[in-house]
């Protein structure tokens, strides 16, 4: 069934993509999520124990939204959250219950957020909300439960810890945690 949802919504995806269970997609008219070969989608605690049984979602916002996801890749029970663009490379494990979103969802300013206004028909206090995009290179791991915000970048073959909040670009070949996630070690590939 979720083959044929995201072949409803018009996500190009490759071979042999598995998405198992219940899975949230909402994907803007307009909007663009393309996702490699391989891909693995794991939702509840049916497959991940550490999920405790959440569901997982994939979402764009906006017509100018892009989600692309390599070849390779495996997720379980994560939010993908596009206001303008998430980029996640080739052979990249992102662990249960993570939350990816290049954007603040809602203005700073609490006179925008309390004004209710629209243009058309979406509210100002989302339309204003700061977004920059978030890349995750090939072959990164990230633990479960990690938050990665908006502007972020992280380089290919690092490790992010459990539980990070990623607010700041990571370099390749480390491994960085905390909050905020900051580097650790450097790995000696």
């Amino acid at each position: 069934f979720n083959r044929f949802k995201f072949w409803l919504n018009d996500v190009k995806f490759g071979r042999n993509m598995q998405v198992y269970t219940k899975f949230f997609l909402n994907k803007a008219p307009g909007s663009k999520i393309t996702i490699g070969d391989d891909f693995i989608y794991t939702n509840g605690d049916a497959f991940n124990p550490l999920c405790r049984n959440i569901c997982g979602c994939i979402n764009t916002t906006f017509p100018y939204s892009q989600i692309s996801i390599g070849n390779g890749t495996g997720i379980s029970s994560a939010c993908l959250w596009a206001n303008s663009s998430i980029t996640i490379g080739n052979h990249v494990n992102i662990g249960g219950d993570c939350i990816l979103m290049d954007s603040d969802a809602h203005n700073l300013d609490f006179r925008v957020r309390n004004a209710k206004s629209k243009i058309g028909k979406m509210s100002k206090d989302v339309l204003t909300a700061k977004t920059a995009p978030i890349v995750i290179e090939d072959d990164v791991l990230i633990g479960t439960r990690c938050i990665i915000l908006k502007g972020v970048t992280i380089g290919a073959r690092s490790v992010i810890g459990s539980g990070s909040i990623v607010t700041k670009s990571i370099p390749p070949d480390c491994i960085a945690a905390g909050n905020p996630c900051k580097v650790i070690r450097i790995l000696n590939n």
